[in-house]
């Protein structure tokens, strides 16, 4: 399985950002699925998730401004990034949303978000 992260970019404080995530090679249809990120200094952690239903779960220092979808047909998870912080700025990765080390696919090498004040 091959994740390929993209969509990052340089973005003011405020502004919007969308990132896009292909995965291959897996029947991604009935994945659950996470956007997570890692900040300088900081471990990975869970931003967002969908479950293969559609249902959704936001960190709470997400929620209200973070919007993750999916299409199956295209085998694709996106992060809708509005009112983005200085906070914000980490790399982003997709993955199976699963704190098991074991379920999770390999990581790709992400996209870089940057949010400048």
């Amino acid at each position: 399985v091959q994740l390929k992260e993209s969509g990052g970019g340089l973005v003011q404080a405020g502004g919007s950002l969308r990132l896009s995530c292909v995965v291959s090679g897996s029947t991604f249809s009935g994945d659950f699925m996470g956007w997570y990120r890692a900040a300088p200094g900081k471990q990975r952690e869970l931003v967002a998730s969908i479950t293969s239903g559609g249902y959704t779960n936001y960190a709470d220092f997400v929620k209200g401004r973070f919007t993750i979808s999916r299409d199956d047909a295209k085998n694709t998870v996106l992060l809708q990034m509005n009112r983005l912080k200085p906070e914000d700025t980490a790399v982003y990765y997709c993955n199976r949303a699963s704190s098991t080390e074991s379920l999770l696919y390999t990581w790709g090498q992400g996209t870089q978000v940057t949010v400048s004040s």
